[in-house]
């Protein structure tokens, strides 16, 4: 949600991918893309944007933490991220996520989307479950 100098993302994006190979991802056996040239993550959160009302962004702990720290001059980038994050997960359908102990109600966000949608259109996005991560 913070604007970046081309060349430094361009350099993120690189330094990323480098430690995912690192890890031992096998690109043969997986696919890698960046995520930014698919433009139905950003079409998706759209939609469920429309769907996902305000005073439910406003009360999660993330938005209040960093609205306070930015002197209450929170983005919309911001407040919406968890949307976004919703829909990459709901946009591969994705039945299980792995998540810090601090992304757990990001991911309930999304799964209350998911039956939102579902309810109102239908059953198509499968409610994703939380792996959570041990540390």
């Amino acid at each position: 949600t913070m604007l970046k100098e081309p060349a430094v993302l361009r350099r993120n994006i690189l330094d990323t991918t480098a430690a995912i190979l690192a890890c031992g991802i096998d690109p043969k056996k997986c696919f890698l893309f960046r995520q930014s040239l698919v433009p139905e993550h950003a079409e998706l959160a759209w939609i469920l944007g429309c769907l996902t009302n305000v005073p439910r962004l406003l009360r999660l702990p993330q938005w209040k933490m960093k609205c306070t720290s930015q002197n209450n001059e929170g983005t919309v980038g911001l407040l919406t991220y968890p949307v976004l994050q919703a829909a990459d997960i709901l946009l591969y359908k994705s039945t299980h996520v792995p998540v810090g102990e601090d992304q757990v109600v990001h991911l309930e966000l999304a799964q209350d989307i998911a039956q939102h949608f579902n309810k109102k259109y239908g059953e198509f996005f499968p409610v994703p479950k939380a792996i959570l991560s041990e540390m």
